[in-house]
């Protein structure tokens, strides 16, 4: 006759309810790149107000999701009653944003 088996115990922080609290109480700052300008400095700094810079980007282009300055997505630009929206269309690829592809 064998020895009988017991269910492994669970320390309290351990327990699922904890650990999904834990990760609900995270902030991820979120933030879309819509397309990346090479400036020189001579130009940046005599920018004001109203100066316009030119992004390497069209209005089709799909625009980068970043979560904590990473890139997670990829999306399309939406405007809806003056609202702005990012609807995600592929996962990122983080090679292709490391090399500047917008």
């Amino acid at each position: 006759m064998g020895v009988p088996m017991q269910a492994p115990t669970q320390s309290p922080s351990s327990k699922p309810e904890s650990v999904m609290s834990q990760i609900n109480a995270v902030d991820v700052e979120i933030s879309v790149v819509l397309g990346r300008s090479v400036l020189p400095m001579s130009q940046l700094l005599k920018m004001g107000r109203g100066a316009v810079i030119p992004l390497n980007a069209t209005e089709t282009d799909e625009v980068w999701i970043l979560a904590n300055n990473h890139p997670i997505a990829r999306g399309e630009i939406s405007i809806s009653d003056d609202r702005i929206a990012i609807t995600v269309t592929r996962p990122a690829d983080v090679y292709d944003y490391m090399a500047g592809s917008a």
